[in-house]
C-alpha cells in the first residue's frame, strides 16, 4: 500500500492522505502537485509534503485524481519553513500554501455540465430556461456554470440544473484547469518560394499595384537586413506605419509565412553600467564592517541617518553573493519603492532583477515562480514585497531587508499573519545565509538585539556626499490660529517656505496621513455625524466623487444636502485630509501645479510609476501625499517638506505610537535636501513641547530610544515581553460578550503571565460584526512553545462548546 501526505489549500490545520499506485509512488517527489477530490463533490489542488506507506486510521483514503507536475514546484526549504510559519503563527498550513503559490498554479475546480447520450426528450415539458439549457447542449457537447448564466440571463440558475437532474437530462462532471498559458508573440518570415532571384522578380510583379503591401515587404527587408533576428507583425506593422490587417492580406497571398514564439512576459532589455560604484568613505567603512560583522553573525542591522547612501551598500554586497552564484532577495515594504529601485538596481546588474509582488497578474507570477526555481539568470536577485518571501529559492545566499521597521511587513489580514523581517531571518537561517537589516529609524525590538549583541550593528551617522541634516522649524498652530496667521490649514510660515521654494524652482512635498477630503462631516444645529451602517465609523467625505465612504468596508452614499436627522442644511467638514489640502494649494498658489499620492491615486498597476515619474521630471511642483511619502524615495530637487498635523500620529491609542510617529516624521524629513542646499521641514502640531516632536528636531534615536525602552519595561511590553493577540468577532454581541468572557477567565486560570481583556477596540464593529480582544503578554524567560500550546488547547476547547462554535477567533502573535 503507498500513500501520500498532503496540504490542501484551505484554511485547514492538518494534512490529508491519499492512496497511490506503485507506478505513482515510484513517480511522485516532495513538493509536486497532484489534483485530489475533497469533500462530496470538489476537486482541490494539494502539495505532496511526504510519500509513505502508512494507512491513516480514522478514515478510508481516497484515491488521487491526476498528478500535475514532471519535477518538484516547492523546494524542501519552502516546505519546512511553510510548516515553521503555520506553527509560529498559529495558522493552518492550509492557509500559508494558499498564500505562498500564486493563484494560478491552485487550480479549483471548474462544473461541466453535459447532457446524457441517446435519450427520447420530450420538449413540451420542458420550461422556458430549461428548454433554453437544453437547446445549447443540442449544438455543444458541454457548458460551464458561467455560459449557463449568460444564456439564461440571470444569476440564480442552480434551480434550473437541479430541475434537469432530476428530469435525467443533465449530468454533472468536475473538470480541473490549467489557467497558467504561456505568452505567444505572432513574428512573420518571407515565404520559401521567393527566397530565390527569380523569386524576388515574382514577388515585384505580384505586388505591383498594392502600393501599401509592397511599402510592409519592403520595410520587412531593412529590417531583415539591419536586425538579424525574427520579425514580430506589431514591429512590422509599426515600422512600416501600417495596419496589422496590411500584413494578414499580406499571409493570405502567401508572401509572407505567420509563426508564434513563446516569450517571457517581463522582459528587460537596457545595458548594465559601465564601471564600477564609487563609495564614500563613510560608505567604505560601513561597507567593510558589516562583511566583518556577517562573519560573525548571521544577521546585522545597518543604521544609517535619512540620505546617508544605504542602497549603494547594498549593491556593493550583493554583487560579492552573487560572484558566488547564491540568489539574493531584496524585500522592501511598499510597492512604490520597488518601483523606484527596480530602475536602480537594473542600470546596475541588468538582466538579473526579477521583481515580485500583488500589483503582477497570474501569469507573471507564475513566469518569475519558474524562473527562481530553476535558478535562472533572470532572478538572480529578486525585489519584492513580503510576498517574495515565499519563493521557491534554490540557493539563497543574502536577503537585504530595507526599511526594517516599517509595520507594512506585518500581514494583518488574511492568515498567516506573518512578519515578513522576522520568517526571512528563519529562511536565511535554513539556507545557511546572511541577512541585512537596513533602517534610519530601526524598530525598537531590532535595535535591542543588536545593542544585547544578538545581530551586528554599524552606523553611519553622515549623510552622503557630506549634505547636512535638514533643519527643522516647529510651528505652534494654538498660537496661529489664536494671532489669526492661518490661511485654510497652512501657517504663514509654511505658506512663506513654499512661495521661496518655488520662486528657485524647487519642488515641495507635503505630508498628511489621511485621504479623502475630510474624516468627518457634522451637523452644526443638532450635532450629527453620519457614520457607516455597517461598522463603527464615521465616513469620510471624498470632494471629487462627491460622496462620503467607508474605509473599512467600502460603503458609500452620496454627500448628504441636509442632517439625516434634523434636516438641517447647515452642515460642515472637520479635520483635514490630502483632498483638502491640494483643494487649499489651489487657491493659495493658483499657479503651481500640484499632484496628490494616496490610495485613491495609485490604482492599478503602475499607478506608483506615473506619479513618482511625473514628479523626478517636474511636471508637480507641490506633491501632497500619505505615508507612501514617508519611505525611501529619492528626490533630488525637493528641499521643502512640510507635515501639515503631527499631532494626529501622536495620539493613536496604541503602545507604539511614539516610536511610530517619530519613525515617519524622521522618514518624512529625510525626504528634503538630498542634493548639495541645505533642506527645510516644517512641522506644524499643536505641541510643539511633546517628548517626540523634540527628538525629530535634534534628530535623537537614542533619546527617544531610551525613554521607549524605559516605558516599555515598566508596562510588559516587547522587547521585554511577547505579545499574542486573540480577536473574537460575531453579530451577536451578547454571544460575543459571554464568548470572550469564558476564553477570558479559561485563559487567565491556565496561564501564570498576564491575560488582558476581553476589552472592544476603538473600532468595536466592522461589516456588522463586534469585535473583542484578548492579550497575552510572555514574559522572556517562559518557553513561548509550551505557552502556545495552551492556548491551541483552550482554543481547541472552545470551539468545542455548542454555543460559542459561530464565533471566529482570530490569533495573532507579535500583532505589532
Amino acid at each position: 500500500m503507498f500513500f501520500i501526505e498532503v496540504i490542501l489549500p484551505l484554511s485547514l490545520a492538518k494534512t490529508f492522505t491519499y492512496k497511490i499506485s506503485e507506478a505513482e509512488f515510484l513517480f511522485l517527489k516532495k513538493g509536486m502537485r497532484v489534483t485530489v477530490p475533497f469533500g462530496k463533490s470538489k476537486i482541490y489542488t494539494a502539495l505532496v509534503i511526504e510519500i509513505h506507506n502508512n494507512e491513516p486510521t480514522l478514515y478510508e483514503a481516497k484515491e488521487i485524481h491526476q498528478i500535475l507536475d514532471h519535477f518538484p514546484l516547492v523546494t524542501e526549504f519552502q516546505i519546512n519553513h511553510w510548516i515553521w510559519i503555520a506553527d509560529y503563527y498559529m495558522c493552518a498550513i492550509g492557509d500559508v500554501y494558499r498564500s505562498a503559490m500564486p493563484s494560478a498554479l491552485l487550480l479549483e475546480s471548474e462544473t461541466v455540465i453535459t447532457k446524457k447520450n441517446d435519450l427520447f426528450v420530450d420538449e413540451i415539458l420542458l420550461s422556458d430556461d430549461e428548454y433554453l439549457v437544453y437547446e445549447a447542449l443540442q449544438k455543444q457537447s458541454s457548458l460551464k456554470v458561467q455560459d449557463i448564466i449568460s444564456i439564461l440571463n440571470k444569476k440564480s440558475i442552480f434551480p434550473v440544473i437541479q430541475k434537469l437532474i432530476d428530469k435525467n437530462i443533465l449530468i454533472l462532471e468536475e473538470e480541473v484547469q490549467e489557467s497558467y498559458k504561456p505568452k505567444l508573440v505572432r513574428y512573420v518570415r518571407l515565404h520559401s518560394k521567393y527566397n530565390s532571384d527569380e523569386g524576388l522578380k515574382d514577388l515585384l510583379e505580384v505586388l505591383k499595384n498594392a502600393n501599401k503591401q509592397k511599402e510592409v515587404v519592403l520595410n520587412y527587408f531593412q529590417l531583415n537586413a539591419s536586425e538579424k533576428k525574427p520579425i514580430s507583425v506589431k514591429k512590422l506593422a509599426e515600422t512600416s506605419q501600417s495596419s496589422p490587417a496590411i500584413v494578414k492580406a499580406l499571409v493570405e497571398k502567401e508572401i509572407l509565412e505567420e509563426y508564434l514564439l513563446q516569450e517571457d512576459r517581463i522582459n528587460f532589455s537596457g545595458k548594465e553600467r559601465e564601471g564600477e560604484l564609487e563609495l564614500s568613505v563613510a560608505q567604505q567603512n560601513a561597507f567593510q564592517s558589516i562583511k566583518e560583522a556577517l562573519e560573525e553573525k548571521p544577521v546585522c542591522l545597518l543604521h544609517g541617518v535619512t540620505s546617508s547612501g544605504k542602497t549603494e551598500i547594498y549593491i556593493k554586497l550583493i554583487e560579492e553573493y552573487l560572484a558566488t552564484g547564491k540568489q539574493v532577495l531584496y524585500l522592501l515594504p511598499e510597492i512604490a519603492l520597488t518601483t523606484q529601485l527596480v530602475s536602480r538596481l537594473r542600470t546596475h546588474f541588468g538582466n538579473k532583477v526579477a521583481v515580485f509582488h500583488s500589483k503582477y497578474n497570474n501569469n507573471e507570477r507564475v513566469e518569475v515562480w519558474n524562473q527562481v526555481l530553476s535558478n535562472a539568470e533572470k532572478a538572480q536577485i529578486v525585489i519584492g514585497a513580503r510576498s517574495a518571501l515565499f519563493l521557491p529559492f534554490y540557493d539563497l545566499g543574502f536577503i537585504v531587508i530595507d526599511e526594517e521597521h516599517e509595520q507594512t511587513f506585518k500581514q494583518s489580514d488574511p492568515a498567516p499573519r506573518y512578519h515578513a523581517r522576522d520568517a526571512a531571518i528563519v529562511l536565511a537561517n535554513a539556507h545557511k545565509a546572511n541577512v541585512l537589516l537596513g533602517s534610519a529609524t530601526p524598530s525598537l525590538e531590532t535595535y535591542y538585539n543588536a545593542k544585547s549583541g544578538k545581530f551586528g550593528f554599524v552606523e553611519i551617522s553622515e549623510r552622503f556626499g557630506k549634505v547636512s541634516l535638514p533643519e527643522v522649524l516647529l510651528v505652534d498652530l494654538k498660537d496661529k490660529y489664536f494671532r489669526k496667521k492661518m490661511n485654510g490649514h497652512f501657517s504663514d510660515v509654511l505658506i512663506d517656505e513654499i512661495t521661496t521654494a518655488l520662486s528657485l524652482g524647487e519642488q515641495v512635498i507635503l505630508f498628511q496621513n489621511r485621504r479623502g477630503y475630510s474624516p468627518v462631516i457634522e451637523c452644526m444645529t443638532c450635532g450629527h455625524v453620519p457614520h457607516c451602517q455597517s461598522c463603527d465609523v464615521s465616513l469620510t467625505y471624498h470632494k471629487h466623487k462627491n460622496q462620503l465612504r467607508c474605509h473599512y468596508c467600502g460603503y458609500s452614499i452620496a454627500k448628504p444636502t441636509h442632517c439625516h436627522a434634523c434636516h438641517s442644511v447647515d452642515l460642515t467638514t472637520k479635520g483635514l485630509g490630502t483632498e483638502q489640502i491640494e483643494q487649499e494649494l489651489l487657491t493659495i498658489f493658483p499657479n503651481a501645479k500640484t499632484g496628490r499620492m494616496d490610495q485613491d491615486t495609485t490604482r492599478g498597476k503602475f499607478g506608483f510609476e506615473k506619479i513618482i515619474d511625473s514628479f523626478k521630471n517636474r511636471e508637480f511642483d507641490i506633491l501632497v501625499g500619505t505615508q507612501m511619502l514617508a519611505k525611501g524615495l529619492d528626490f533630488d530637487n525637493v528641499n521643502l517638506v512640510g507635515i501639515m498635523n503631527a499631532d494626529t500620529m501622536l495620539y493613536h491609542p496604541d503602545f507604539r505610537a511614539f516610536e511610530r510617529s517619530f519613525q515617519m516624521m524622521t522618514q518624512v524629513a529625510g525626504r528634503a535636501g538630498r542634493s548639495e542646499k541645505k533642506g527645510k521641514v516644517v512641522i506644524q502640531t499643536y505641541n510643539p513641547n511633546h517628548n517626540s516632536i523634540q527628538q525629530v528636531t535634534n534628530s535623537d534615536y537614542q533619546g527617544m530610544y531610551k525613554e521607549q525602552l524605559y516605558d516599555r519595561q515598566i508596562y510588559k511590553y516587547p522587547p521585554y515581553f511577547r505579545i499574542i493577540k486573540l480577536t473574537l468577532k460575531h453579530r451577536d454581541f451578547d454571544k460575543l460578550k459571554q464568548g470572550s468572557m469564558w476564553l477570558y477567565q479559561v485563559l487567565s486560570q491556565n496561564l501564570t503571565m498576564p491575560v488582558l481583556g476581553p476589552e472592544e477596540p476603538a473600532i468595536s464593529r466592522i461589516r456588522n460584526e463586534y469585535i473583542r480582544s484578548i492579550i497575552v503578554k510572555i514574559p522572556q524567560n517562559v518557553s513561548i512553545v509550551s505557552t502556545k500550546k495552551t492556548i491551541q488547547k483552550i482554543l481547541n476547547s472552545f470551539e468545542a462548546v455548542s454555543q460559542y462554535r459561530a464565533i471566529k477567533v482570530t490569533v495573532n502573535v507579535d500583532f505589532y
